[in-house]
């Protein structure tokens, strides 16, 4: 294990580590019955029952009580004590962020008009392309430097390529592909080549262990037999099991890869594409019932995106902030659509990379000087329990103007704390906003008034 300052130390004995677990364990409301019969080759979900979420908050304090930085891998692939141990051993020191502002603040790109005349989201691609193709669009957030950037030359260039080999697999025009991958440049290119080839995307959360990838798929399966999908999508981890799914879902003629659809060819076929077409099927959670699809068309989407914009007063000069999940409507209509529209950059990580370390999200903004940025309230409450001091002494979030609450219910209390707690990172309380939205309406429904703090009526 390494220290803060560089030195080696000792990595814990696994009599030591049991007794962290322990104890942590008990301030994470585990069964002492479970605690106290843990070893080494326990199971986290099994024996402990850790969640999603609190895996991610169990494993943030080990980090800090052996000053250590895992992996981001590790937060969703162990499952026992021992191969924790053998990760902490593993473990550099605990992350430092890159406290500098870039080197291309905001607003250093010529400003930008938008496509008032698009019909459909590849109207809109194709304007920027043939405006200012090689423009900033995407960049992966990184820790302490700068990530991988997507220009319009190139989204279009790499989802042509996707297109072209969706087409050669035998998609038709309007027929449905699933997708299903995790937050990274694979996902926008198949985004795109799916509506290029003339099909219609339909986003599915992805598993957060590749050790659950069958249970996952079988989660979905009601999802992928009510939309028809012909083709979905994948990780390459995932085919082996999807194939299972095949005989139960007779349209489904493919599983495939993005990097395999994009060697099959370079040169799509562009069906037209009308404006009351469906643009994609975005999915409730089915959190209380079956999963239900909402039909959104371009005309619904530029529709809302626009009205969105005016309300925000968004251009080109802004810096969208977002760690949401792009199977969400927030974060795929919302944070990239929207940004994409309006000619904003955005700046992107994963929801694991936001989990794991929260401040990530506030150190992203300092850098890129973001000016919008969205989250639901939990994200915020996470801030406000895991963030340290430190942060907020070197963070500076002043040019925020517009950082929306919404996607679950929205406490008082949580932003009366949040404004409390950053104000002094320069966080104004007006950009606080909480906002409401549903796939029925495409996504955003009610936005606070610019420069208004939060107002709260208390009714009995």
């Amino acid at each position: 294990m390494t220290s803060k300052t560089g030195g080696n130390t000792q990595s814990p004995s696994s009599a030591e580590l049991l007794n962290t677990i322990r104890h942590l364990g008990l301030s994470l409301k585990i069964k002492p019955a479970s605690l106290e019969a843990l070893t080494l080759d326990s199971s986290f979900d099994r024996d402990l029952g850790l969640d999603s979420l609190s895996r991610v908050e169990f494993l943030a304090r080990v980090e800090k009580q052996f000053d250590i930085s895992l992996a981001q891998q590790v937060f969703v692939e162990i499952d026992t004590p021992r191969q924790l141990l053998t990760e902490i051993s593993r473990a550099q020191s605990a992350t430092h962020f890159d406290t500098k502002v870039t080197t291309t603040p905001r607003g250093s790109e010529e400003q930008s008009a938008t496509p008032h005349q698009a019909q459909t989201l590849l109207d809109v691609l194709d304007w920027h392309v043939d405006t200012h193709p090689d423009r900033t669009h995407i960049r992966f957030f990184h820790d302490s430097d700068e990530g991988e950037v997507i220009t319009y030359r190139q989204l279009k260039l790499k989802a042509s390529a996707v297109a072209c080999g969706l087409q050669q697999k035998g998609m038709k025009p309007g027929q449905a592909v699933t997708l299903m991958l995790p937050t990274g440049p694979s996902y926008f290119f198949s985004f795109f080549g799916i509506l290029i080839a003339g099909g219609i995307p339909v986003p599915i959360y992805p598993p957060a262990r590749i050790n659950q990838i069958e249970d996952h798929l079988l989660r979905h399966k009601k999802i992928l037999a009510s939309c028809g999908a012909v083709i979905l999508i994948t990780v390459p981890e995932a085919k082996p099991v999807a194939r299972l799914l095949q005989p139960h879902l007779p349209e489904m003629h493919s599983i495939t890869t993005p990097e395999m659809l994009s060697t099959l060819g370079h040169t799509p076929l562009r069906p037209k594409i009308e404006p009351d077409q469906t643009a994609f099927l975005q999915y409730t959670s089915g959190s209380t019932g079956t999963p239900k699809g909402v039909r959104l068309s371009h005309a619904n989407l530029l529709c809302n995106i626009r009205a969105m914009g005016a309300r925000l007063k968004v251009d080109s000069s802004d810096v969208f902030i977002s760690w949401l999940p792009l199977y969400h409507d927030m974060g795929l209509i919302g944070a990239w659509l929207g940004s994409q529209y309006f000619c904003a950059t955005l700046i992107i990580m994963s929801p694991l990379e936001f989990l794991s370390k929260p401040e990530r999200w506030l150190w992203a903004i300092h850098r890129y000087q973001g000016t919008l940025t969205a989250a639901p309230n939990f994200a915020y409450e996470l801030c406000l329990k895991r963030v340290d001091q430190g942060t907020i002494d070197q963070v500076d979030l002043s040019s925020v103007r517009s950082m929306f609450n919404g996607a679950e219910p929205v406490s008082p209390e949580t932003i009366e704390n949040f404004v409390q707690r950053f104000q002094p990172c320069g966080l104004k309380a007006s950009a606080m906003k909480p906002v409401y939205g549903l796939a029925e309406c495409s996504v955003g429904l009610t936005f606070p008034v610019d420069d208004r703090v939060p107002l709260f009526d208390e009714i009995d």
